[in-house]
């Protein structure tokens, strides 16, 4: 096939799922693999090849994030049910004080976010945005859009978040230089679009506290355990971070061929990093606080529930990936895409950017840009640095200009009030703000770093 009858493939595909899952109200994982299959078939692949490209796409996606996504999910649960992640919230407002509270809400989003899913960390956090409207007496749009956008760049830049996690994986980036590119993404962009232009919308856009707020507590009501030091708490959080960055810091002291470097391969692997964590939190602040057996069991147990839904709608972005692929249609257009000129940390935020709008979901719009990249870069021979800068652009397009087939845009309504007018106002442009900031950040670095 020809790269206008591939492209209008792609297009059509994209455009088939958008009215799957927003007009006919179909599931997104049934979607997604419906409109696998049939990409295939009109790319022209072999019929008899397609359910195997389709498989290779689930496993290769879950293969690695599974595992991840499913120990995270425990691992902030447990900080959740423990206080722990309260009393980073509650110490780090203190530190601030009150006059940069909204600050102090932002790195409390980004630091409690790192082992959550967004969702997640916004229903555990959002009473912190209350109880500072209620004893400050100011509005909650300044409050709302700086926790936003802090839980925003951990979800989308830092490691272990699904998203950058799952991007680095599928790019081949290096996971140390992911996180230090990630931070230095996700920092300036938390400050810009949280406390900056919260404080500037705060003035145009007026949100009132719902009637239903409720305050937030250091301890999970009814739970015995007493919540844990700040100091513990922060450690836990951070503790995966240090396994893994000393597998790429340490890994460039010693030869290759060595056990050394064998070992921190692995205690720096994903995989090791958060399990350790797993294992210290359920002991450290659980079960050694007089948390009992049985209630670690159930803690983990409905963690992992939720965590299913993610891991499938995952899975079938990354058959949809594959399909592109295999069928031809992602080289034919990376071909296309480089003979435009585009350099290509910019290509890849703007194509991220484009299916982010079309279809909603961050997760897909970036394994649908890996899919689109990925011939593109292979003969390129990229180093693991670049691959991670150009990792940060893909998670950079993967947010901006959120609307309203995007999960988190309802999500910031419902918790703040919020009209779907005003939602756009301050969740759309936080969102779009953070992520442009970012990918110039991944821009940058993947410039410094050729």
């Amino acid at each position: 096939m020809n790269t206008v009858t591939l492209a209008v493939t792609a297009l059509g595909s994209v455009a088939l799922l958008l009215f799957l899952v927003m007009k006919v109200r179909m599931h997104a994982f049934v979607a997604l693999i419906l409109v696998s299959m049939a990409a295939g078939i009109l790319s022209g692949m072999p019929p008899q090849d397609i359910a195997k490209t389709m498989e290779k796409g689930m496993s290769g996606t879950l293969g690695f994030l599974a595992i991840v996504v499913g120990l995270g999910a425990m691992f902030g649960k447990v900080l959740h049910e423990t206080g722990a992640l309260d009393q980073i919230a509650l110490r780090l407002l203190k530190a601030f004080g009150e006059k940069r509270s909204h600050i102090a809400l932002a790195v409390a989003g980004l630091l409690c976010a790192l082992p959550l899913f967004f969702d997640v960390a916004i229903v555990l956090l959002i009473g912190l945005v209350f109880a500072l409207v209620r004893r400050t007496g100011l509005g909650t749009t300044k409050f709302a859009v700086s926790l936003f956008a802090g839980v925003a760049a951990a979800a989308a830049f830092l490691l272990p978040g699904p998203t950058p996690m799952l991007l680095a994986s599928q790019m081949g980036a290096d996971f140390g230089w992911m996180i230090l590119i990630g931070l230095c993404a996700a920092i300036p962009g938390m400050l810009i679009a949280g406390p900056l232009y919260g404080t500037w919308i705060s003035r145009r856009v007026n949100l009132a506290m719902p009637a239903d707020a409720t305050a937030p507590s250091a301890m999970v009501e009814g739970n015995s355990v007493a919540p844990p030091s700040f100091r513990l708490s922060l450690g836990l959080v951070l503790f995966p971070l240090l396994l893994v960055g000393a597998r790429s810091i340490g890994g460039n002291f010693v030869a290759k061929d060595s056990n050394v470097h064998a070992w921190l391969q692995l205690i720096g692997h994903p995989f090791f990093a958060i399990l350790t964590a797993c294992l210290l939190a359920f002991y450290g602040l659980a079960i050694r606080r007089g948390m009992s057996r049985e209630k670690v069991f159930e803690i983990c147990s409905a963690a992992l529930q939720p965590a299913g839904i993610i891991l499938l709608v995952t899975g079938a972005g990354g058959v949809f990936k594959q399909v592109l692929v295999d069928s031809g249609v992602g080289p034919q257009l990376g071909k296309a895409l480089a003979d435009m000129g585009l350099p290509i940390a910019v290509a890849a935020f703007i194509i991220t950017a484009t299916v982010r709008v079309i279809q909603g979901s961050a997760l897909v719009a970036c394994l649908t840009t890996v899919g689109l990249i990925l011939p593109v870069v292979e003969p390129m021979q990229l180093g693991g640095p670049r691959l991670a800068a150009l990792s940060v652009c893909i998670a950079g397009g993967s947010i901006v200009l959120s609307h309203v087939n995007d999960s988190g845009f309802w999500l910031f309504g419902k918790f703040t009030g919020a009209t779907e007018l005003q939602t756009l106002k301050t969740w759309t442009v936080m969102e779009t703000i953070l992520g442009t900031t970012g990918a110039m950040v991944g821009m940058a670095a993947f410039a410094m770093l050729s």
